[in-house]
C-alpha cells in the first residue's frame, strides 16, 4: 500500500523540521495515542511522553532517507506508540504477558478503529458534560474522576446523607445520558 501525497508531504516537512507539518501530525494523531495509553494503565503524562518518543523515532527514520511508509501514517504512529508503551509497562512491571505473542493476537488496524471511535465518543461526552451545568458536572467529576465516596460527596455538596447524594448522582447521570444521546442523534440527521 502506498501512502497518499498529503502524508508524504507531512513526512518531508517533518524531516525539514517544518512546524506546520509537525503540528498537523500531532493534531491528527495525539488523541488516538492518548486514548491508547489511558485505556492501558497510563495517564496523560505517559501519553505525552510516549507520543514524543514516537515523534523522535519517526523523525529519525524520515531523516535517514531510506524510510518508506507502507501504511497510513496514523497506523505507523499507533504501532510505534503501542510498542513503546508495551515496553514501558513491562519495565514498570504493570504488564506481564509475552509482548510478542500479544502483537500476534491484536491486529493494529482493529485496535486503531476502536480507539478512533472511542476518541470520538469521548469528545461527544465532553460536549455533553459542558452542557450539563452545575452542580451535576462537579458531582459526576467528583465521583468518577476524583474517585470520591458518596459520603465525601454528600459532605462537599451539602446533601443530608450519602443516599441523597447517590440519588442526585443518578439524576445527573440521566441528564448527561439524555444530552449525550440527543447530541449524537442530531449529528446523524
Amino acid at each position: 500500500m502506498r501512502t497518499d501525497t498529503h502524508e508524504q508531504t507531512l513526512l518531508k516537512g517533518l524531516a525539514l523540521n517544518d512546524r506546520q507539518a509537525i503540528e498537523t501530525i500531532y493534531k491528527n494523531n495525539y488523541n488516538m495515542v492518548q486514548a491508547l495509553i489511558i485505556h492501558n494503565n497510563g495517564n496523560a503524562d505517559d501519553a505525552r511522553d510516549i507520543f514524543q518518543e514516537a515523534m523522535i523515532v519517526l523523525y529519525e527514520k524520515v531523516r535517514s532517507g531510506s524510510f518508506e511508509l507502507n501504511c497510513q501514517l496514523k497506523t505507523y504512529i499507533y504501532s510505534i506508540c503501542r510498542r513503546l508503551w508495551l515496553k514501558r509497562l513491562t519495565q514498570l512491571q504493570r504488564f506481564s504477558p509475552n509482548v510478542e505473542k500479544l502483537e500476534e493476537t491484536v491486529p493494529v488496524e482493529e485496535q486503531l478503529e476502536i480507539h478512533i471511535q472511542r476518541n470520538i465518543d469521548f469528545e461527544h461526552m465532553d460536549e455533553a458534560m459542558k452542557g450539563l451545568g452545575e452542580p451535576c458536572k462537579s458531582l459526576l467529576e467528583a465521583y468518577y474522576l476524583q474517585k470520591k465516596s458518596m459520603v465525601e460527596i454528600a459532605d462537599s455538596f451539602g446533601y443530608t446523607n450519602a443516599d441523597n447524594a447517590k440519588n442526585q448522582k443518578y439524576k445527573c447521570l440521566m441528564r448527561l445520558r439524555k444530552l449525550f444521546f440527543d447530541q449524537n442523534k442530531n449529528r446523524t440527521v
